[in-house]
């Protein structure tokens, strides 16, 4: 079985990110969302409202695909979590050159750790590059409209978090 890890923040989970999830699913045969805690980055949405968010929009898709989809949170190095999940790749998307640069350094780590485990790298769609799960919550925290970057559930629960 081809197992891949598409780890993240997903804080809120984009269209960005569902388009990666899509393109991912079918390169393996069970796609594990890696859902980093990261209390560094002071996520508006808790854990399990990330994990919640991402197990809902991500069902439509696996039964689409026919990919098992699964939410998995972590606190460890992606690494040592790709091992936990026995992913054989994990799963980057790119939206710019500057992501590059910073997933490049990642993998040289990640292959000093464990060079059995792959790095893939997928473009973010051409309609999705801008997007940004910070950008996203600073729209609407000011009250701006990000339905062109997320979906209605996700729309929804910025609104309800933020008081809109």
């Amino acid at each position: 079985m081809r197992i891949g890890l598409y780890p993240g923040t997903f804080d809120p989970i984009t269209l960005g990110h569902i388009d990666i999830i899509r393109r991912a699913s079918v390169l393996v045969d069970r796609l594990v969302i890696g859902v980093a805690i990261n209390r560094d980055k002071g996520p508006l949405f808790n854990l399990e409202e990330r994990v919640a968010m991402i197990e809902a929009e991500c069902e439509t898709l696996s039964a689409e695909t026919g990919t098992e989809i699964i939410a998995h949170p972590f606190e460890n190095l992606l690494i040592d979590c790709a091992k936990e999940v026995d992913a054989q790749v994990i799963v980057r998307g790119l939206r710019a050159v500057t992501d590059f640069e910073y997933e490049y350094q990642m993998v040289g780590m990640n292959r000093a750790l464990d060079s059995s485990i792959e790095t893939v790298f997928l473009m973010a769609d051409a309609q999705h590059q801008a997007i940004a799960s910070k950008l996203v919550k600073e729209i609407a925290r000011l009250d701006g409209n990000v339905s062109k970057f997320v979906t209605p559930m996700v729309n929804d629960a910025l609104k309800d978090r933020l008081g809109k």
